[in-house]
């Protein structure tokens, strides 16, 4: 009833101002409209940040999802939220594992429990609520699997037919779910930038949401929560450092965002964090910008990495990532498929945490900053783990179980067990 009364009282109110390019900085009125018609560059969502009274009581007694936040995201008409509950997962304090790599302290924001298993939730809520509201018909995006979990799920709740776009050869766990959810998946022969130019083609023809390309201005803004919660559930501060996983790079750039709003609101007292990212050595084109003192983030062609969600090797996001890593003073590196499953096992077995290979990179990646002396170890640390180990069970081979075959007797597993009772 509360959160049925909130939404009452919240119905037809919205502090978005505009929408604006990131290249030029047209203005445009909040419409069906992703990209500048001036020089094609992305559009962002706008707040008038003054006219927004939020306070930290405020958002406490609100319900624990991502819509807490609801003055901070671009949806005017709240009857048209579709909450499957995404969002206010927990923040760990991992004690153990910040012990095995010699921290002070260490915390993983755990976007495994969300809903369908990753943070994608976070801006398929915001996008597909802000679908309904647009009157469109269907909704669909273009996916290497985490997404169109996502998208396919609010979609059914929303009562809305779904497509899904697809790299070929995509392993079949990754859009199990989608097709339990009732989407349509459509396999496009090549990568997933082929899938996502196909997704963008069908966007322009029919009237059709595709949530991470002709609304994604609306759609990225759901992933800024998972900064806000981290602020919000430290004591209402910002962290000290952040690595975030790249794949298109939206992420980090919603964290960026996210931290300067809870700033420029007073809801944190400084700003000071140093935003990381964390990619793939087989696909890494924000990391190699970073290294090389590059202004531009170049395509990686050729993508090799067991981190599929991870594997885009045009990033649509990448060259504004590496402005937020500079903006923030922050850092970017790599991690090998085998510094990857390293992290993930590392994180499993201290702190019962199964993370597929974009949240163990996160892992991965703070090992390697540790021991290069980028990261002291008297600093404190949130890794962002994105998605869980189930959606990728096949990067895990059979040489890494480690079974002992008994007989039914008690003399045959003390023969082959030393039982560490």
């Amino acid at each position: 009833m509360q959160h049925l009364r909130e939404v009452e009282a919240f119905s037809k109110k919205s502090h978005v101002k505009m929408l604006k390019c990131r290249e030029c900085g047209k203005e445009y009125p909040p419409i069906k409209i992703h990209a500048c018609e001036e020089c094609f560059g992305p559009l962002e969502v706008v707040y008038d940040i003054d006219s927004i009274n939020l306070d930290k009581q405020t958002i406490e007694g609100r319900r624990k999802t991502l819509w807490r936040y609801r003055e901070l995201l671009p949806l005017e008409d709240l009857t048209k939220i579709i909450d499957l509950g995404a969002g206010f997962t927990p923040l760990h304090e991992c004690k153990r594992l910040a012990e095995t790599l010699g921290l002070r302290r260490l915390y993983i924001k755990n976007d495994t429990v969300s809903p369908t298993g990753s943070f994608k939730d976070r801006p398929a809520t915001v996008a597909v609520s802000k679908s309904l509201e647009f009157g469109f018909r269907a909704v669909g995006c273009a996916s290497t699997g985490n997404l169109a979990a996502a998208t396919a799920a609010h979609a059914s709740r929303a009562g809305l037919p779904c497509y899904v776009f697809v790299p070929s050869g995509i392993e079949k766990s990754k859009i199990l779910q989608a097709a339990a959810h009732g989407a349509k998946i459509i396999a496009v022969r090549g990568t997933y930038d082929d899938a996502n130019r196909l997704a963008a083609q069908v966007s322009y023809e029919c009237d059709l949401a595709i949530v991470n390309i002709n609304i994604r201005p609306y759609y990225v803004e759901g992933s800024k929560t998972i900064v806000f919660e981290i602020c919000e559930q430290l004591g209402w501060r910002a962290p000290e450092n952040i690595i975030i996983p790249v794949g298109s790079g939206a992420l980090l750039c919603a964290v960026w965002r996210g931290l300067e709003q809870f700033n420029e609101l007073g809801l944190i007292d400084e700003l000071k964090t140093r935003i990381i990212g964390a990619q793939p050595e087989g696909c890494s084109p924000v990391v190699k910008a970073y290294k090389s003192n590059s202004e531009d983030v170049l395509p990686v062609e050729k993508l090799d990495t067991i981190a599929k969600s991870l594997a885009i090797g045009d990033p649509g996001d990448g060259i504004y990532a590496l402005k937020s890593i500079r903006k923030s003073d922050g850092l970017a590196e790599d991690a090998t498929d085998e510094e990857i499953i390293e992290g993930i096992n590392l994180l499993a077995k201290t702190e019962g945490i199964f993370a597929e290979p974009a949240g163990g990179i996160t892992v991965a990646v703070l090992r390697k900053l540790i021991e290069s002396g980028d990261i002291a170890r008297d600093e404190e640390v949130i890794c962002c783990v994105t998605g869980s180990g189930f959606k990728s069970l096949e990067v895990f081979s059979d040489s890494q179980l480690d079974i002992v075959e008994v007989e039914p007797t008690l003399s045959s597993l003390k023969k082959a067990v030393e039982l560490e009772v």
